[in-house]
């Protein structure tokens, strides 16, 4: 593939993966309002920009078996966890961007238990099995995953567990 249809890809990938992320999170914010057309609406388009997105990466070669993708997704959270949030809090704290500062604090620790996840994972995965897998809750607030057993209190952000999300 030519190198500029490439970094056009990637780049379209990048933004159809945003404008996906983005409009479900303005649907949540029409459905609270009572807006429920108004949240359908963002949460089909949504799903459009997704079809985009997995498009854009199937044509860049992104996508393997889950014995391929797991290694991918052990080093994006690698990165995330050793570079990427650390940069960010850091400079969000010199800078006195305490919102800024807090948003990349819940996403750094809730990444390192992704990592380890993804890690198990990989191991079942290698030896060719599934994972044994329990139910999964995630914290809105802050994206703390916990497996099986959710706790009371949110360990990095301190939200009861009520408002965890079950998957």
């Amino acid at each position: 593939m030519h190198e500029m249809t490439k970094q056009n890809l990637q780049n379209a990938f990048a933004k159809e993966s945003q404008a996906h992320m983005k409009y479900l999170i303005f649907a949540e914010t029409a459905e609270k309002e009572g807006k429920m057309n108004v949240a359908r609406l963002f949460r089909a388009i949504a799903h459009a920009e997704r079809v985009h997105a997995g498009n854009h990466l199937k044509v860049l070669g992104g996508i393997g078996s889950s014995k391929d993708n797991l290694p991918v997704a052990i080093n994006g959270e690698h990165f995330e966890i050793e570079e990427m949030y650390p940069a960010y809090l850091t400079e969000a704290e010199k800078q006195g961007e305490k919102d800024a500062a807090r948003s990349n604090h819940y996403a750094l620790e809730a990444e390192k238990i992704h990592e380890v996840m993804y890690k198990k994972t990989k191991a079942a995965v290698d030896a060719d099995k599934d994972i044994e897998l329990g139910e999964v809750y995630v914290c809105p607030v802050c994206g703390f995953t916990a497996e099986k057993e959710q706790p009371d209190f949110c360990p990095i952000c301190g939200v009861k567990k009520e408002i965890f999300k079950r998957f």
